[in-house]
């Protein structure tokens, strides 16, 4: 499930969706190009069909708050596209939340989480928290959480396996169930 992905390709990464960010609340383009960066060569996981997630935290004081995340778990286009498209999602399309405006864009930050593709977990006994991501597909509902969450809410893995369960909106256990299926992925997360 490991992939690489080097520091200037998470530069660019994140330069892409603060440029796409920033270029709608100023009502113009994107400037894509930067000076003195060298295109992703043929090889690059930017140019690869990768899913990805674009989390944006407000800082309030010594806190952050969510303020908007969206992503896909695979996607037919290229990683870097499809953090182009998701960074506009989190920052004006979460429907949790309303529209990103210029004064909450200046204590935002922008967290990247980049996935690893998909695997049927036939033992959730090998679930690592901090380590795997879970989709959970059962009775046409699904749920997902990034590998970082179970850590940030302080889970085990039981509480991990539970909560997913939650947010298909299924019953516990679930994930148990004949015809359900849980996956896993690992994902490079940086802001």
């Amino acid at each position: 499930m490991k992939f690489i992905i080097t520091d200037d390709e998470k530069n660019m990464l994140l330069y892409y969706a603060r440029e796409t960010i920033l270029a709608k609340l100023e009502k113009r383009e994107p400037r894509y190009e930067r000076a003195g960066a060298a295109p992703p060569s043929k090889d690059s996981p930017l140019l690869q069909k990768r899913g990805a997630f674009v989390t944006l935290h407000e800082r309030c004081g010594e806190a952050q708050r969510l303020r908007g995340c969206i992503g896909r778990m695979t996607s037919d286009d290229t990683l870097e596209k499809t953090v182009r498209i998701m960074a506009i999602q989190a920052a004006f399309g979460d429907p949790r939340f309303p529209p990103l405006t210029k004064d909450e864009w200046q204590r935002c930050d922008i967290e990247i989480s980049v996935l690893s593709p998909m695997e049927l977990c036939n033992d959730p006994a090998s679930v690592e928290i901090g380590v795997h991501g879970l989709y959970l597909v059962h009775r046409g509902r699904a749920g997902v959480f990034l590998p970082q969450v179970p850590v940030e809410q302080g889970w085990n893995r039981e509480q991990y396996l539970y909560h997913i369960c939650e947010k298909a909106g299924l019953p516990p256990e679930s994930y148990r169930a004949d015809g359900a299926r849980l996956y896993t992925f690992t994902a490079e997360v940086f802001s």
